[in-house]
C-alpha cells in the first residue's frame, strides 16, 4: 500500500461487484480490516492513498471499498496475453473457418491469429489443475459464464459461442490503474493498447525478477544466493562443473512449470528426441510429471523426488555425461546465465520466458495452456527471438521425437535469432530497466496527483 495524508475519499469511486464472498474470506480479512479502520482513523494515522491488488486476488478489493481507498490491479504476467486476448474477443476470432486467420487492430500484424491457433489453444487445456503463476486468467471455456459486456456492446448468453470476454477485465472493472510484470522495453505496443481499450493509465513496471538477477548482467547467477534450494539430486557445484566442461552455446536446457506440462506419451517422445539428438542437454523433470491433478506442494506440501511421476528411465546410462538430467530443483537462472547454454525449451511461463529475453537465449517455444501460447507468439514473431515447435496443423497431434528433434536443430543453428537474442539482452545490460523505473515514479506521480 501507499501511505499518504488524504483525506477525501476518491471522486467518483465505485464499489466492486456484488458477489459474497466465501466464509474463509472474510476470516482472512478480517486482520486488514481491522488494520485499514486504525489507519483511516484519524488519530495521528498516515492513511493509505491506494491498495496494489494482484488481480488474481481483486475479491479483496471490497475491504478497501470499506474505506474509500482506491485499489490498483498488479499483473504478474505480461501484457502481450492481456491484449491478446481482448483484441480475440473484439476481432470475433470465435466466428473464423478453417484456413481464416484474423488481424488485431492496434497490435502488430504478426500477431494474428489462425483457425489452427484457435483449435490448438482449445485443445490444449490444463494438465494439472487450473492454477498458476499467472495472473491472467483465461477467457471462460464453451459454457462458461458471460460475467461482463464484450467490447463492441454485444451480449451473448452462455453457450451460444466458445469464449467469454476475459475474466480479468471484471476483475480491474473499478481499478484506478494497472500495473504489469514487464517493461516498455519488451511490451510497448500491448501496454499501449490495454491503456487505449480500458482508458485506464497501464504501466511496465517490471520483469519483478530477484536483485541479483539485474546485478548479475553478464555473469552468472547463483540461485542460491536468491532463492530456497529444494530437494534435488545435483547440487549448483555439479551442475557448473557440468556446463564448465561443455562448448561455448552447445547446451539445450529442458524444463517446463511445476504446474504444467507435457503428457506422458510426449515425454517418452522427448526421452527419445533427447537419447538420439548429438546434442549435450540438462532436463529437468518435476516431481509428478506427466500426472493429473495439482502438482506436488500445491495446496502447501513440500515436493519430494519420490513423488509419482514420469522419469526417463535408461537415458542417463545411454547418454553418459552427453546428458544432466535433474530430477526436483534446477538452478534454472544459473543454468540460463552460463555461457554454454545455446537454447531454452519451454513452456513459455512468464518467468521462465523473461528470464531467459534478459539473459539472451533462444527460446523453443513448447506452449501447453493458457497465456503460454500468448507468450510463444511474443517470443517467436514480435520479438524474433526463438522458434515454436512445429507439430502441424492438428491439435490433437501429440508432440513426437522428429518434432522436437527437428526443433531443437533449428533453434541451435539459427545464428540470426541467436544474435537478435543477444541484442535485446544488451537492453538490460544495465540492470532492471529504466523504462521500467520511470514507470513506476509515473505512477506513483499519478496516485498522488489524482487521489
Amino acid at each position: 500500500m501507499l501511505d499518504g495524508s488524504r483525506s477525501d475519499p476518491r471522486p467518483g469511486f465505485r464499489p466492486g461487484p456484488n458477489q459474497p464472498p466465501h466464509h474463509h474470506h472474510h476470516e482472512m480479512g478480517s486482520g486488514l480490516e481491522a488494520f485499514l479502520s486504525q489507519k483511516c482513523s484519524g488519530s495521528g494515522q498516515t492513511r493509505p492513498v491506494c491498495a496494489v491488488l494482484d488481480v488474481m486476488m481483486s475479491s479483496n478489493s471490497e475491504f478497501f471499498v470499506k474505506f474509500a481507498i482506491p485499489t490498483v490491479s498488479l499483473f504478474t504476467s505480461g501484457a502481450c496475453s492481456a491484449a491478446m486476448e481482448y483484441a480475440s474477443l473484439k476481432a470475433h476470432v470465435d466466428d473464423m473457418k478453417p484456413g481464416e486467420t484474423r488481424k488485431f487492430d492496434g497490435l502488430p500484424e504478426e500477431m494474428e491469429s489462425s483457425y489452427s491457433d484457435l483449435k490448438r489453444q482449445q485443445h490444449h487445456g490444463p494438465r494439472r489443475h487450473d492454477g498458476g503463476n499467472t495472473s491472467c486468467p483465461p477467457a471462460d471455456g464453451p459454457d462458461g459464464p458471460i460475467k461482463f459486456g464484450r467490447p463492441d456492446g454485444e451480449f451473448r448468453p452462455p453457450g451460444q459461442k466458445r469464449f467469454g470476454p476475459p475474466k480479468w477485465l471484471d476483475e480491474v472493472e473499478d481499478s484506478t490503474a494497472l500495473l504489469f510484470n514487464t517493461s516498455d522495453d519488451l511490451e510497448h505496443l500491448f501496454i499501449k493498447y490495454i491503456a487505449n481499450q480500458i482508458d485506464k493509465p497501464v504501466y511496465g513496471i517490471g520483469p519483478l525478477l530477484p536483485e541479483q538477477y539485474w546485478k548479475s548482467s553478464g555473469s552468472i547467477v547463483h540461485d542460491g544466493e536468491v532463492r530456497s534450494n529444494r530437494e534435488s539430486n545435483y547440487t549448483e557445484d555439479q551442475v557448473i562443473q557440468w556446463l564448465d566442461s561443455k562448448p561455448h552455446q552447445s547446451v539445450i536446457f529442458v524444463s517446463f512449470g511445476s504446474e504444467v506440462g507435457p503428457s506422458l506419451e510426449e515425454y517418452v517422445e522427448l526421452a527419445d528426441a533427447l537419447g538420439e539428438l548429438n546434442r549435450p542437454f540438462i532436463w529437468a523433470i518435476q516431481p509428478g510429471s506427466g500426472r493429473s491433478g495439482p502438482p506436488p506442494g500445491f495446496m502447501g506440501g513440500e515436493p519430494s523426488l519420490k513423488e509419482e511421476g514420469y522419469y526417463p528411465h535408461g537415458l542417463k546410462e545411454k547418454v553418459g555425461d552427453r546428458g544432466l538430467i535433474i530430477k526436483g530443483w534446477a538452478p534454472q537462472l544459473l543454468i540460463l546465465s552460463h555461457p554454454a547454454l545455446g537454447g531454452f525449451l519451454s513452456h513459455c511461463g512468464w518467468n521462465s520466458t523473461v528470464e531467459s529475453i534478459g539473459r539472451g537465449v533462444p527460446i523453443l517455444a513448447w506452449p501447453i495452456r493458457g497465456d503460454q501460447f500468448h507468450n510463444a507468439k511474443l517470443v517467436v514473431n514480435h520479438l524474433r527471438v526463438g522458434h515454436l515447435l512445429l507439430t502441424g496443423d492438428d491439435p490433437a497431434q501429440l508432440v513426437k521425437k522428429d518434432n522436437i528433434m527437428q526443433g531443437i536443430d533449428l533453434l541451435l543453428d539459427d545464428r540470426e535469432v541467436y544474435n537478435r537474442a543477444l541484442a535485446l539482452r544488451c537492453k538490460f545490460k544495465d540492470g532492471f530497466p529504466a523504462s521500467s523505473k520511470a514507470a513506476l515514479e509515473s505512477f506513483i506521480g499519478h496516485i498522488f496527483k489524482n487521489h
